[in-house]
């Protein structure tokens, strides 16, 4: 049966005990969420392929965060399928969170190129790395919390026994969190600024997050954060060091400046959450009023 919270009141938002991966955790919105996470007793395992981005970044997860939360990471190369099921099979295991509750895809990259000079292998890549990995991830790890994550008295029917051309039969529950963008449902105006590639990408991450909710329910959550231009590590030399210039920026805007790190851990936070347990197949934009207002 489709759950519904009815438990205390004051813990609808209480995400302390579960576990969380966070794919493209070792910087940015990523690492972000995972300190968020872990501060409020998530236990974690954060992954990207570069292993000493993610040895900082585990260091610095661990120094806010509850006592008793387990934080680790995995090097892994979220493009290779292969490489995601070992990652599932760790995260899982013992050695790794036990379990997965929470998975937050937060990979991703842009590279700005005008129409004339796409690079077909960068376009390639950003097709892997900003598309097929969540397909991947969201494959196997929302497959994995749909066969274990049961209620108690259920039981898993086993794959053997699935019927071809039909859903995954088991009613395991979860949350998982796709990064899209406002560049999913708004192009850039005034020529783009090279912006075909990753517009592209991110609107196939609003309908890939969309048709994986369809797919994965009904106690799997799947939605997509959509931030706006936001002053990440990857942005430092991109946007303008003053933080006054920076916000004249978006001066148009509602909310009169850019996005910072921290404008998406509230909306992960809810969104891992029993309290966002009928927000399924949406998307959050914590984007100072851009989408509804341009």
């Amino acid at each position: 049966m489709p759950k519904v919270y009815s438990g205390d009141l004051t813990k609808l938002f209480d995400i302390s005990g579960k576990k969380a991966v966070i794919v493209g955790g070792a910087g940015g919105f990523g690492e972000k969420i995972a300190e968020a996470y872990a501060a409020n007793g998530v236990d974690v395992c954060i992954s990207s392929r570069k292993e000493d981005k993610l040895i900082e970044a585990e260091n610095k997860i661990k120094a806010s965060a509850a006592p008793g939360v387990k934080v680790i990471h995995y090097a892994c190369d979220a493009t290779d399928e292969d490489a995601i099921i070992a990652f599932r099979d760790f995260a899982v295991s013992e050695a790794g969170l036990g379990g997965c509750d929470i998975l937050v895809n937060a990979q991703g990259y842009n590279k700005k190129m005008w129409s004339w000079e796409i690079d077909t292998k960068v376009w390639k890549g950003m097709l892997d790395t900003n598309v097929t990995s969540m397909m991947y991830t969201c494959k196997y790890f929302g497959n994995w919390m749909k066969d274990h994550n049961l209620d108690a008295g259920e039981t898993t029917v086993p794959q053997s026994e699935f019927e071809s051309g039909k859903a995954n039969p088991n009613k395991g529950y979860g949350k998982i969190i796709n990064f899209g963008s406002v560049r999913s449902i708004r192009a850039v105006s005034n020529g783009g600024n090279g912006n075909v590639p990753y517009n592209t990408t991110k609107g196939a991450v609003e309908m890939l997050t969309k048709a994986f909710a369809a797919d994965l329910r009904p106690n799997i959550q799947v939605n997509a954060i959509g931030p706006t231009i936001t002053y990440t590590p990857m942005m430092v030399g991109l946007l303008p060091p003053d933080e006054t210039t920076r916000n004249n920026i978006a001066a148009a805007l509602p909310a009169q400046r850019i996005g910072y790190e921290i404008d998406v851990v509230g909306p992960a936070i809810f969104l891992a959450s029993a309290a966002s347990d009928m927000v399924t197949a949406s998307t959050i934009y914590p984007d100072g009023g851009l989408v509804a207002t341009s």
